[in-house]
């Protein structure tokens, strides 16, 4: 019978990132600091606080663009909307219990504010101007569980 041979670590990277993360664990776990894949694990870290950045910044241009149409059109509003805001907000609680996520997120609310202007624009069939030009909430007021009425 044929011996297997295990990957090298930067190949089962490129072929299969879980078994790759299983094997980045084992080594850490057994304190085999000299074989960990450095150069792999510095990108995936790397990618991985990117990737929850981006996460923040696109719950709260939903959250955001649902709040401005909920102002602006009392007439349209819904359970659906409703629902929305709520899902985000309790999703955006959960990132924002690290830290660095919610230092992330008060420093892109302005950005979120603007693309949720050109989204509840969008979506509305209502002129950009008629949304706040800059962002008249505050990180705390944007995840407020104020009762929706």
């Amino acid at each position: 019978m044929p011996e297997q041979t295990t990957p090298s670590l930067p190949l089962l990277y490129e072929e299969d990132e879980t078994a790759w993360l299983e094997q980045m664990a084992n080594l850490v776990a057994q304190k085999r600091f000299g074989e960990i894949d450095y150069a792999n694990l510095s990108e995936y870290l790397c990618d991985m606080a990117r990737r929850d950045k981006r996460e923040v910044l696109s719950r709260l241009v939903v959250l955001v663009t649902h709040l401005l149409k909920w102002q602006q059109q009392p007439e349209q509003r819904s359970n659906s909307w409703r629902g929305t805001i709520i899902s985000q907000r309790g999703e955006l609680r959960d990132l924002l219990a690290s830290g660095t996520l919610r230092r992330h997120a008060a420093e892109a609310l302005g950005q979120a504010c603007k693309r949720a202007v050109e989204q509840a624009a969008a979506e509305t069939g209502l002129a950009e101007e008629v949304f706040p030009s800059e962002c008249s909430m505050s990180l705390e007021e944007v995840l407020a569980q104020e009762k929706l009425s």
